[in-house]
């Protein structure tokens, strides 16, 4: 049924030659690198590393706790990279960002919310569809203390990703066979969700 929409048929079929040509990569000595990096990333900037992730677990089920251990590690790491990113715009421009986007009264009292809840709004924030780099900008421009920033977020990553990666463990080939099968519904259908959440974000 998708195939048959000429653009999003075309469309698919460039990402299935990515998705088959990646799947390779899970193989090479220096594949795991590539996850790694990939979770660093996405910490920072808008990057789909969760398929990333299920890629590999798929391509490899018997090592997706492995997996899941590395992108845990260096989404954390990536968290506080982008921590200090959000420090330092703050301390660069924070002032003038507020006062274009709010009044100073509401981002402070909105910041010492956050301070004073900051590990309940990180956990309750890192289990939503709220992509992660959201909450880790926002930790360093909102000066939130650094060490609560990083438990709560080593909590929050490893129970989204070890969750992948014990779905994958479990029933990692029977799901790369369906991935196979119905790669363009599924392509079409992830495309829809990340639109609903940058609407609902927005």
């Amino acid at each position: 049924m998708v195939n048959k929409v000429p653009l999003v048929g075309k469309a698919a079929q460039a990402l299935r030659r990515l998705y088959d040509w990646m799947g390779t990569l899970v193989h090479r000595p220096w594949g795991v690198l590539i996850l790694a990096l990939f979770f660093f990333v996405e910490a920072i900037v808008i990057l789909p590393a969760g398929p990333m992730l299920v890629l590999f677990c798929s391509e490899r089920p018997k090592r997706s706790f492995f997996y899941a251990l590395v992108a845990t590690i260096f989404s954390v790491l990536g968290g506080i990279a982008a921590y200090h990113i959000g420090l330092y715009v703050w301390e660069q421009a924070g002032q003038k960002i507020v006062a274009w986007v709010t009044t100073p009264e509401k981002f402070n009292y909105l910041c010492t919310q956050y301070q004073i809840h900051s590990a309940s709004a990180i956990l309750i924030a890192g289990l939503t569809p709220l992509p992660f780099k959201v909450i880790t900008l926002t930790a360093g421009f909102c000066r939130v203390p650094l060490v609560p920033f990083i438990v709560c977020s080593f909590i929050v990553r490893s129970i989204r990703l070890f969750l992948i990666g014990t779905v994958m463990f479990t029933w990692g080939a029977h799901i790369k066979s369906h991935i196979d099968r119905y790669f363009n519904s599924l392509v079409v259908l992830f495309v829809v969700i990340v639109l609903c959440v940058l609407f609902a974000i927005t």
